[in-house]
């Protein structure tokens, strides 16, 4: 702010009228200074213009009055408003100042209560803290009290314990070592069951070797069966006795087995068909004997159908009983026998179910052995897994959840009933051996030959599992291996990172399961390797 005052500047404006009121009385003096030249010069004409040049001077004195009010004034007004400016500018500095003073009063009035209450709340801690250190001491006399009694009333029971025991202190841990010691082995031998389950690395070789051996150790034989049985004729004669007048041998044949005779102009061939294989193996076994025993009318067709039935049922009951000693398992449900015996002719894909059964109680007994768990469980559910498929024709419902019904039915173990449920992973396998029951259907009906699918079909379909795996960005190698249950992926690792490789398999996976058909499932293995080589000379 500069120093200025009020009567300096009410005096610079007036100093400028000053001036301009001189100038204005010397241009007087000197026109005045001319006129009496003049007037001494040219008297005559000048005092006709003497009354005109003092009016004229008159009003330039008037003028030059009003003009130097005027600047006066104006002077006075300018000086007013600039004192008005600083005074508003000195009030609103001062009100600033003053806000500014208030607010860091009070930050500092709200510290200080802040320090107030934290000093309160410090002491009333300090005061807290001491009381309850009292009160632990006290506390700490009266445990140390109580432990003495205590240990009085320890030593009376031990005495009181040995008498009534007739066994001393030192027998007594002894005792109680040798309980904790088993104890201890019985969790060792859980604990190392449980590390071995977890070592990944270890249980994939370890099942490779044990599936491998299970395998080699396994062979039974493979029939391939149709869903119609074709009975071959003598003759093109023998269709006409077949069919009989207006047809009633031939419908005498399927009302009493409920299949159908296809009889059409194949030489020498009828084709017995129906879903049931029970019914159409009946059929085919009395249309041979009516055959051969030339009598074609309807009572001898039922009573041949009749004593047939009677000898399927032994036959049905014989194979399950082979079935049950072949695999070393006894005990069965005689109803389940029967059940078991129906399986010898049931296909699925071509495979008989009976020999599948079979196949499977074998492997599984084999990886139990292995791992050391029940083989005779293993082997039951293995032989049971697909008992289901029995009936499956007369009963709604899946195959696995039939044979879990019937397996209720006829008390069978809970966990045989869980691996009947479970070999198609559709419900969760609760003992290691159901998983085994799982493994080893997988192995008998996907590998190559067991079920219904010629080799170049086959060798069509790996070729068509390594070309899906290849065709995506980044692929340099992939094999399928393990008779194609499982296609190797190897990727460029300067073009494929380590997340990159998670969303591969996953589309992989999705492309053949758009683009395949296939039984079971497919693993898709993704691998990538970085490999830095250098030669040292």
């Amino acid at each position: 702010m500069q120093n200025l005052t009020y009567g300096s500047l009410f005096l610079a404006p007036m100093e400028g009228g000053t001036v301009a009121l001189i100038a204005v009385l010397v241009a007087i003096a000197f026109g005045v200074l001319g006129c009496l030249s003049g007037w001494f010069l040219k008297k005559k004409s000048f005092d006709k213009k003497q009354g005109d040049i003092k009016k004229v001077t008159d009003k330039m004195l008037d003028d030059a009055r009003e003009e130097s009010k005027q600047i006066k004034k104006e002077a006075i007004l300018e000086a007013k408003e600039q004192e008005l400016k600083l005074r508003n500018d000195f009030e609103r500095e001062v009100k600033e100042k003053r806000a500014e003073i208030a607010r860091t009063e009070n930050r500092l009035s709200q510290k200080e209560d802040s320090l107030d209450k934290k000093e309160e709340n410090l002491s009333r801690r300090n005061e807290e803290t001491t009381r309850q250190q009292n009160v632990l001491k006290d506390k700490q006399a009266e445990m140390d009290k109580k432990l003495a009694e205590i240990s009085v009333q320890h030593d009376k029971m031990i005495a009181e314990f040995e008498k009534v025991a007739q066994m001393s202190k030192e027998e007594a841990k002894t005792e109680l070592i040798d309980a904790i010691t088993d104890e201890a082995k019985r969790d060792a031998a859980r604990l190392v069951k449980d590390i071995e389950s977890e070592a990944k690395e270890e249980g994939e070789r370890k099942a490779k070797e044990i599936v491998s051996l299970a395998i080699q150790k396994c062979s039974t034989e493979q029939a391939t069966e149709l869903t119609v049985s074709v009975v071959p004729l003598p003759s093109d004669d023998m269709k006409a006795r077949i069919i009989g007048r207006e047809g009633r041998n031939i419908r005498a044949l399927e009302n009493a087995t409920g299949i159908e005779l296809i009889i059409d102009d194949t030489p020498e061939v009828v084709i017995v068909s129906g879903f049931d294989p029970v019914r159409r193996e009946t059929a085919r076994i009395a249309l041979e004997r009516l055959i051969q025993d030339g009598r074609i009318h309807p009572a001898r067709i039922e009573e041949t159908v009749e004593k047939i039935k009677k000898e399927l049922d032994q036959q049905i009951k014989e194979a399950g009983e082979a079935a049950m000693f072949e695999c070393g398992i006894f005990g069965l449900h005689p109803e389940l026998v029967k059940l078991l015996g129906r399986l010898k002719f049931r296909t699925s894909y071509g495979q008989n179910v009976l020999k599948h059964s079979i196949e499977v109680s074998h492997l599984a007994g084999v990886m139990a052995t292995e791992l050391g768990v029940d083989v005779a469980l293993a082997k039951r559910a293995g032989l049971l897994h697909d008992i289901g498929k029995a009936v499956d024709f007369e009963i709604e419902g899946t195959h696995m959840q039939i044979g879990a019904d019937l397996a209720k039915k006829y008390r069978e173990n809970g966990h045989v009933v869980n691996a009947i449920l479970a070999h198609h992973g559709d419900v969760e396998a609760k003992t290691v051996e159901a998983v085994l029951v799982a493994a080893a259907d997988n192995i008998s009906g996907a590998r190559p030959g067991a079920r219904r699918e010629t080799t170049t079909n086959y060798i069509k379909r790996l070729q068509k599992l390594e070309e899906i795996s290849g065709s995506f960005k980044g692929v340099e190698k992939c094999y399928a291996i393990q008779a194609g249950r499982e296609v190797r992926v190897m990727v460029k690792p300067e073009q494929v990172n380590d997340a990159q490789t998670l969303f591969l398999a996953k589309e992989i996976a999705k492309k053949i399961e758009k683009e395949m058909e296939y039984p079971g499932q497919i693993k898709v293995n993704v691998i990538r390797e970085w490999r830095a080589t250098e030669f040292a000379k």
